[in-house]
C-alpha cells in the first residue's frame, strides 16, 4: 500500500514523497493518540514530534511544506510524518467540520 510521507531533506526542509508500506509486516510502535481540531485551526511551522503515521478519520487537513507545496488529507488518508527535524511544516484544518485524526508513533 502506498502512503504519503513527509520527511526532512538534507537541506533542513520538509518534502513529500510516496512510500510503499508492507501491510503484512508488524511495525513496532508506542501508543496511539486521537486528536480533534476545530475548523480553521492552524499549527504554524513545526517538525513532527516523533516518527508517526497520521490517519484522518473525518474532516480535512492541509499540510504545507517549505517550498509552498500543499497536500490535503481527508477521511481514510494515511500520512507518514517523518520530518522530525528542521523547519517542519504547517498544518491547517480546511474543512467546515472538525478534523478528527489518529497518530500512531512508529520506531
Amino acid at each position: 500500500m502506498k502512503v504519503t510521507r513527509i520527511y526532512t531533506g538534507t537541506d533542513g526542509h520538509s518534502h513529500f514523497d510516496e512510500v510503499e508500506v508492507d501491510t503484512g509486516k508488524l511495525q513496532a510502535g508506542d501508543g496511539i493518540v486521537f486528536r480533534h481540531e476545530p475548523p480553521g485551526k492552524t499549527q504554524d511551522w513545526h517538525p513532527a514530534p516523533r516518527r508517526q503515521y497520521v490517519v484522518t478519520l473525518s474532516g480535512e487537513g492541509e499540510i504545507e511544506i517549505s517550498d509552498g507545496t500543499k497536500r490535503r488529507f481527508g477521511a481514510g488518508d494515511i500520512m507518514l510524518a517523518d520530518d522530525t527535524s528542521g523547519r517542519g511544516h504547517i498544518t491547517r484544518v480546511v474543512s467546515s467540520e472538525p478534523r478528527v485524526y489518529v497518530m500512531m508513533p512508529v520506531k
